[in-house]
């Protein structure tokens, strides 16, 4: 048996800052991962995906501008893309591998399963640790339907040579809508199959209805209120069985990719011996990300239930449970305002409060909202929909949501959580001087005078 400070499993944001910070601190360090090292984001997720989006805004931005001093189409070319994905990929596993090894951090490769509350077993190996982070992210949601092998998943479809030119997206989240749009971008035929009524449920809805008029004029097929029953056929050629309203449909494809949301990645980790527990959304954490059944277990990342699945907030995380380690449980974690983006084409973008929120807290909010393909911002660029909408609470002054939709939105609604975060006044926001012309100078026009 090999013992250790810390062991943590999974080397995403989370798991790395952990490891990285404690071991810094001069404690024994191991961590383990039964994917290559790196993480989902870096390799398999968030940082692919933009670069792919990067190709799917230029062709979108030509289309737009033709006829207004460009004369020729951009066409994606899917190898190529594929190529130069690669490059911000390819080496991150190694070079992560290194970077541990240089701090003196012990790695292992495998599926880590628990042995007792404090003791692991990895490829042959038991270790020991007087405390162990889980930070093993997510994975597809489990569909049970007949067929579900047949699915292609967002790993899946991040790494296929060649784009098939007939895709059905299961799901209305992050990962089917922006899929969508690239797909769609790059020549394919796409169907988006969604359970609920609108994709995007957590976002506003109003922009999400316009985002949703954008995304069909560009060609992509919506059906809502239907639920995929199975999938049937052989790869490249697959039939997407559903039923809506009380019917039973089919829609063909080559490729059917799983979108239908994530669950916590803890089905191998026999938490059963180590006494944690797991909810519908994660492994329990108390306010110190500590699990709640076994103290010696800290949870950070997409497998804990606090918080959302997103990357700055996994490395936030990470520090606070490096911190309780080394010095006690003493960190929390708090509800800083979380700016969050969808990377579809036109872009949307949230922090703070939706509409409905508000009025489920009972706030008396100023709402300002409007459609701007009319506003300089827009027009330039050609983009035909692009719109907002804020929400100023009437008796602070300050702002408490802030939702657009348009090109730079990611980038401007950082604006926005600052604002939130300091509690800047909406008035005092909205005289602040930016660059001009900006999306940033809109601001003053997207809150109450």
């Amino acid at each position: 048996m090999q013992s250790f400070d810390l062991i943590v499993i999974g080397t995403g944001s989370a798991g790395k800052t952990v490891a990285q910070t404690v071991r810094k601190a001069g404690k024994t360090v191991a961590i383990i991962d039964k994917q290559p090292f790196g993480g989902t984001c870096s390799q398999r997720g968030c940082d692919p995906k933009k670069v792919l989006v990067g190709a799917a805004e230029l062709v979108d931005r030509v289309e737009q501008m033709l006829g207004n001093g460009l004369k020729s189409k951009a066409v994606i070319t899917w190898p190529d893309l594929m190529q130069f994905k690669k490059t911000f990929t390819d080496d991150i596993p190694e070079d992560t591998e290194a970077q541990f090894a240089k701090q003196g951090i012990t790695t292992f490769h495998g599926t880590a399963t628990f042995l007792t509350k404090n003791t692991i077993s990895v490829g042959g190996e038991t270790l020991q640790a007087s405390h162990i982070v889980i930070a093993t992210g997510q994975r597809p949601q489990p569909l049970a339907i007949p067929g579900e092998e047949l699915l292609t998943d967002s790993t899946g479809f991040l790494d296929i040579p060649q784009l098939p030119k007939k895709v059905v997206l299961i799901g209305g989240g992050y990962i089917s809508m922006e899929f969508a749009h690239i797909a769609a971008r790059a020549g394919a035929k796409v169907t988006v199959i969604h359970q609920g009524k609108r994709p995007l449920e957590n976002f506003d809805a109003d922009l999400v209805g316009l985002l949703v008029k954008a995304l069909k004029a560009v060609g992509i097929k919506f059906i809502f209120n239907a639920k995929v029953t199975a999938v049937a056929g052989r790869e490249g050629e697959l039939t997407v069985h559903y039923e809506q309203k009380g019917k039973s449909h089919t829609v063909s494809a080559m490729m059917a990719v799983h979108g239908a949301g994530r669950v916590a990645d803890v089905a191998e980790l026999d938490l059963g011996e180590a006494s944690v527990t797991v909810d519908k959304k994660g492994i329990v954490v108390n306010k110190y990300l500590q699990s709640e059944s076994n103290p010696a277990i800290y949870a950070c990342g997409d497998v804990s239930n606090k918080g959302l699945p997103l990357t700055p907030l996994a490395s936030y995380e990470g520090r606070i449970v490096a911190e309780n380690i080394l010095n006690g449980n003493k960190q929390t974690f708090t509800d800083n305002p979380i700016p969050s983006a969808v990377f579809t084409v036109p872009m949307l973008a949230s922090v703070g409060l939706t509409e409905k929120e508000a009025k489920e807290e009972k706030l008396s909010v100023t709402v300002t909202v409007q459609e701007t393909s009319d506003w300089y911002t827009s027009q330039r660029i050609g983009e035909p929909f692009s719109g907002f909408k804020t929400l100023v609470d009437k008796k602070s002054g300050q702002l408490v949501g802030a939702h657009l939709l348009g090109a730079g939105s990611d980038e401007l609604i950082n604006l926005f959580t600052l604002a939130i975060k300091y509690g800047i006044p909406a008035t005092e926001l909205g005289e602040t001087l930016f660059a001009y012309p900006t999306r940033g100078s809109d601001i003053s026009s997207m809150l109450p005078k």
